[in-house]
């Protein structure tokens, strides 16, 4: 099993791992915690505390699954999925930030391999990725992972596809007769 899919993976002294409804809220401080540069590249513009707090709760009220990064109890790195139905588009999207001291360590590809599993497990066969042209790390980490990547009125704008999970065939799993 590899650090990636390992269900709490160590880094450093941190594990990574889906938030459960319980401690949503702690995705709240590490977007606090953001300066003003990586918050504009998280949020694609200028924001306030208000609007965190604000997007953290609805985050936890719309069913996002975060995978985070946590060490000594504190979110260092998480990254969101977001469901379709809160979609523009009908995409579920993904989100990430890393904060400053813990980034360069590879966590993001880590944590975009989690959040890819876990939006191939619920059957997602696209994921849509938005971050400011001036997010070149960001734009990197998605382009690593397939995102194709157009720019337009300011932002990036990228879809990833990915591989549908191959099911056995129906019949296989039923009795003679096709009756469950």
């Amino acid at each position: 099993m590899t650090a990636a899919s390992a269900p709490h993976a160590p880094i450093g002294r941190g594990t990574i791992r889906t938030l459960t409804a319980r401690e949503m809220p702690l995705l709240r401080a590490p977007l606090l915690r953001l300066d003003a540069e990586s918050r504009r590249d998280r949020f694609n513009g200028a924001i306030d505390e208000k609007f965190i707090e604000s997007y953290a709760e609805r985050c936890l009220a719309d069913g996002t699954v975060v995978i985070a990064y946590v060490e000594d109890e504190q979110v260092l790195a998480a990254a969101e999925l977001h469901q379709p139905d809160t979609s523009y588009d009908g995409l579920p999207e993904i989100a990430f930030s890393v904060e400053h001291h813990v980034r360069r360590k590879g966590l993001g590809s880590i944590l975009f391999r989690r959040l890819i599993t876990e939006a191939e497990g619920r059957g997602y066969e696209r994921l849509r990725i938005t971050t400011g042209y001036s997010n070149e790390a960001m734009r990197a980490l998605a382009q690593k992972f397939g995102a194709r990547l157009t720019f337009r009125q300011g932002e990036t704008t990228g879809t990833i596809e990915l591989t549908p999970v191959a099911l056995p065939p129906l019949a296989g799993r039923l009795g003679q007769r096709g009756a469950l």
